[in-house]
C-alpha cells in the first residue's frame, strides 16, 4: 500500500497529535547503539526525533555503513504505558512488499518462466476485462512500474470508508479478504489511462502481480517470497502474516487518526487480519532484514545484472521531480546529489522507509508507530544521506 493520508497532513493535524500524545506520555528518548552516532548519525537522530515531537508516537530506524550497523530510537512504543519504542521492533512494512514481489518475479524471468512483456491475459485469462480494462494490453512491466492505467482498488470510496476509516475500519479490520475481492473493486472502475500512456501509483497492479506470482510458481505468493528471498537471506523477522491479525515481538503498538472529523483523536489499530494487505503490502519484518534485503538486491546477490538493470529502469512519476520508479523500486534524488534506491510503504497504523545506495553499501530502514506524517520520512532519510 502507498504512503497514505497525505491530504490530512497539517499544521492542526500534527499539533494535536503532539497534545494528544502528551496526554499519555512525555516521549522517550531511545539512546543509539554504537559510537557511529557521534559522527554521520547525529542528524539522523535528529531528524527522528523531530517527527517525534511534531506528534509521530515513535520511531525506530537501523543504519549500516562502513562504520557497522547503527540502531536507534525515539519517542514511545505504547502511548498508555509509556514503553519507549524499540530497535528491534517489527512491524507492517506495507508497499515495501512490492520490492519483494517485483524480485520474485525477475527471479522467474531469469529461470525462462515468464518475460516482463507477457500480457496479463496471458497468465490471467479472463480476469482483467470490463469497463473498459483490457488484460491483453497490460504488460507484466506495467505492473510492476504502475503504467497500467488500472483504477487503484484503495482509492474506491466504499472500500476505503468499510475498510481503512474510521469506524468501518474498526468494525472491519478483522475481516479476511481474499485478493481477487481488490481486483473486484478496481475493475468496477474505468482505467485511467491506456496502458503504457503515462505512470499513476496503483495498488491493485501489485495484487495481479502476486496472482502472476502464484499462476507461474504453482503455489501461493507467500511460499515463494519465503523460499527465493527470506530463507536464502537469513530474513529472521521476516514474515508474510496470512489471515493473522497479530504482530510478533518484538514490537511497538501502532496508531491511526481514523476519523476525518476528529483530527485529534488517536485509536491503536495494531490487530488488523494480514489479508488486508497481501502482496501489494502484507509482509512484516524489521529495519534490520530490510536493509539486508536491500543491500543483497542492490548488490546483485538476488538478481543476474540484466534483470537488477530493468528493475532500475525507471519511468517519470507525475509531480515528483527528485523521484522515479522502477520495477518495485524507486529512485530517490537526495539535496546533495547522492541516489539511492529503495520503497515507502504505509498501513493503517503505520509508515516505512527503506532505502540503500546503488552499491548497496550504505541503507537506511525506519517506521513510524503513527500513520499521519508520511513526509517527514523523507527529512529523516535526507539527515542519513546528507548530514548537515
Amino acid at each position: 500500500m502507498t504512503l497514505r493520508k497525505s491530504a490530512r497532513v497539517s499544521v492542526v493535524g500534527i499539533a494535536a497529535a503532539a497534545v494528544a500524545a502528551a496526554a499519555f506520555v512525555s516521549p522517550a528518548q531511545a539512546a543509539p547503539d554504537t559510537d557511529s552516532a557521534a559522527g554521520g548519525h547525529r542528524a539522523t537522530q535528529r531528524a527522528m526525533d523531530a517527527a517525534v515531537k511534531a506528534g509521530t508516537p515513535g520511531v525506530t530506524a537501523q543504519a549500516r555503513d562502513a562504520n557497522g550497523v547503527w540502531k536507534a530510537a525515539s519517542g514511545v512504543g505504547n502511548l498508555k504505558t509509556g514503553e519507549p519504542r524499540g530497535k528491534n521492533d517489527r512491524f507492517r512494512v506495507g508497499s515495501i512488499t512490492k520490492t519483494f514481489v517485483s524480485t520474485v518475479l525477475l527471479q522467474m524471468e531469469a529461470e525462462g518462466r515468464l518475460s516482463l512483456d507477457d500480457t496479463v491475459e496471458r497468465h490471467l485469462p479472463g480476469l482483467v476485462r470490463g469497463n473498459g480494462n483490457d488484460g491483453s494490453k497490460i504488460t507484466v512491466r506495467r505492473l510492476l512500474n504502475h503504467t497500467s492505467g488500472l483504477f487503484d482498488y484503495l482509492a474506491d470510496e466504499k472500500y476505503r470508508t468499510t475498510y481503512m476509516e474510521g469506524d468501518g475500519y474498526l468494525k472491519h479490520r478483522y475481516d479476511t479478504l481474499p485478493p481477487r475481492k481488490h481486483v473486484k473493486v478496481a475493475l468496477s472502475h474505468a482505467p485511467l489511462f491506456e496502458p503504457g500512456a503515462k505512470q499513476s501509483y496503483s495498488n491493485t497492479n501489485y495484487v495481479l502481480a502476486g496472482l502472476i506470482v502464484e499462476k507461474v510458481g504453482g503455489r501461493a505468493y507467500e511460499a515463494e517470497v519465503r523460499d527465493r528471498i527470506i530463507k536464502p537471506l537469513g530474513l529472521k523477522a521476516t514474515a508474510n502474516p496470512g489471515n493473522s491479525i497479530h504482530l510478533p515481538q518484538p514490537s511497538s503498538r501502532g496508531y491511526s487518526k481514523l476519523f476525518r472529523s476528529a483530527p485529534d483523536r488517536i485509536d491503536d489499530i495494531t490487530e488488523m487480519n494480514g489479508s488486508q494487505g497481501w502482496a501489494d503490502g502484507d509482509i512484516i519484518s524489521d529495519a534490520g532484514d530490510l536493509n539486508r534485503f536491500y543491500g543483497a538486491l542492490l548488490r546483485g546477490k538476488l538478481l543476474p545484472p540484466k534483470q537488477l538493470k530493468a528493475m532500475k529502469t525507471t519511468v517519470t512519476i507525475p509531480g515528483a521531480e527528485d523521484m522515479s520508479y522502477g520495477l518495485g523500486l524507486r529512485r530517490f534524488d537526495t539535496s546533495c546529489g547522492k541516489t539511492v534506491w529503495g520503497h515507502g510503504g504505509g498501513m493503517v497504523g503505520w509508515l516505512s522507509l527503506a532505502t540503500s545506495t546503488a552499491d548497496g553499501r550504505h541503507q537506511l530502514s525506519l517506521n513510524y508507530n503513527g500513520d499521519w506524517d508520511a513526509a517527514s520520512l523523507r527529512t529523516v532519510m535526507e539527515a542519513e544521506y546528507c548530514p548537515k
